[in-house]
């Protein structure tokens, strides 16, 4: 009798690399547009079906949980070889910010594929990132790939609207799921800047501002519009936005920050004057404004309301703002906005997030950089902190040490930060190749 031939075993990574991009378009095409209320929101129901299916066919368990209909999040766990060790969470959300056709030189759920690149709302923020976890989990399935340890992965619902029906949803009713894990990685970091063709900074995010997005209201005297009006609720609360929309707050240096400043002297051959940073940092290009923002709080107004008819002075008038403080500075942040407000004006915090922040150091942050220049031997690893938010914030409150790694090696004229919840929002497909090797190395060691 002959002995059975044995199945020769698949190439690592390389069915990854070959169906990510399509993976990706799949998951744009699913309309998960955030409108920040369920009524008029897509969900990201479909999407989480789609991904447990992605799974289940090969043998990966998965929940799926609602915190209202149609908003649901996806949770399951990769076993690894050492089930005492904590376990890392991978964490990604599903929704994306909504996009209007008209604006956009391809449809903006089309998933197009031009050019080298991935075109789609979602692209870059985060069903890029998605897309590569679900890739490599795939090909671990398929080629009996093991981590050290267990590997808890996340897709999650309404971080766009600060994640009260994701992951703070979860956090709150099932921390059974997490409670092992020690450390998360996410989206916004580990993708490359360009110095020159022997050096690209690789921006690891290790804080993250907090959000405090309000909406202010000022009362009035409602009467006729053709009357003199000494008590206009429009005109206060129109004086208060601005003296918020103009201010310029304190320049602040972080920790991660000065390192990232430091970095940056280094790699430039520059000097950075510690009191205007923002000069020298033009040089980064379009990302100088996410940069730019992360030196101090700032506040934005968004959105204005009030009034019914034209010739009537209404009685009550609000306005939305955007507000982001750094780690630290939340009590002094809200001096600041009651100095700037005035007397009258009424603060109501519609999205009350906190910093986030952890240092640039240990064994995880070790095997990030080991994982980075292993692919690309130009990378110099650095940490900086993001203006924006993400959904570290729900996890940091059980402990963990979170950062943003997705990582992406990208061209050296791409203005990554201008993609995001931008015009035309595309990755290109070798970096999505480059973040799966890169993700693999790290997470086998991790």
């Amino acid at each position: 009798m002959s002995e059975p031939t044995a199945q020769p075993l698949v190439e690592p990574l390389v069915q990854a690399q070959a169906e990510v991009a399509e993976l990706l378009s799949d998951l744009i095409r699913i309309d998960t547009t955030n409108t920040g209320s369920t009524a008029t929101s897509a969900g990201e129901r479909k999407a989480a079906e789609w991904v447990a299916a992605k799974l289940d066919e090969v043998g990966i368990p998965s929940q799926i949980f609602e915190s209202e209909t149609g908003r649901a999040s996806l949770v399951a766990r990769i076993p690894g070889q050492d089930r005492s060790k904590p376990a890392l969470l991978v964490h990604g959300h599903l929704d994306v910010v909504p996009a209007d056709p008209a604006e956009w030189s391809v449809h903006p759920f089309s998933g197009e594929e031009r050019d080298g690149y991935i075109w789609g709302r979602g692209a870059v923020d985060m069903k890029d990132m998605d897309a590569m976890v679900l890739a490599l989990v795939r090909d671990w399935a398929r080629t009996g790939v093991q981590p050290p340890r267990d590997i808890v992965l996340a897709f999650l619902a309404d971080e766009e609207a600060g994640g009260a029906l994701g992951a703070h949803f979860m956090v709150d009713e099932h921390p059974d799921l997490f409670a092992d894990c020690s450390e998360a990685i996410s989206e916004v970091g580990g993708f490359s800047i360009t110095v020159h063709d022997d050096l690209r900074l690789y921006l690891v995010q290790t804080a993250e501002k907090g959000m405090g997005w309000m909406r202010l209201t000022v009362g009035g005297k409602p009467g006729h519009g053709s009357f003199v009006h000494d008590d206009n609720a429009v005109t206060r609360l129109a004086e208060a936005v601005a003296r918020i929309g103009n201010h310029k707050f304190p320049l602040t240096l972080t920790p991660p920050m000065r390192e990232f400043i430091a970095a940056v002297e280094d790699a430039y051959g520059i000097e950075i004057d510690a009191a205007e940073p923002e000069v020298a940092l033009a040089r980064l290009g379009g990302l100088s404004r996410m940069i730019g923002a992360a030196l101090r709080n700032t506040a934005n107004p968004t959105m204005l309301e009030a009034g019914y008819k034209a010739n009537v002075v209404p009685g009550t008038a609000s306005a939305t703002v955007d507000g982001r403080f750094l780690y630290g500075q939340e009590e002094e942040f809200e001096r600041q906005l009651d100095s700037l407000m005035g007397e009258g004006v009424r603060r109501e915090w519609l999205v009350h997030n906190p910093a986030v922040e952890t240092t640039f150091d240990g064994p995880l942050v070790d095997q990030m950089v080991a994982a980075l220049k292993a692919e690309d031997d130009g990378a110099r690893p650095v940490p900086f902190t993001m203006s924006g938010g993400t959904d570290a914030k729900s996890f940091q409150r059980l402990g963990m040490r979170c950062f943003g790694f997705s990582p992406l090696r990208l061209p050296p004229d791409l203005d990554f930060a201008a993609l995001f919840h931008g015009i035309d929002e595309r990755v290109p497909v070798e970096s999505l190749k480059f973040g799966i090797r890169v993700l693999d190395r790290f997470l086998r060691n991790a």
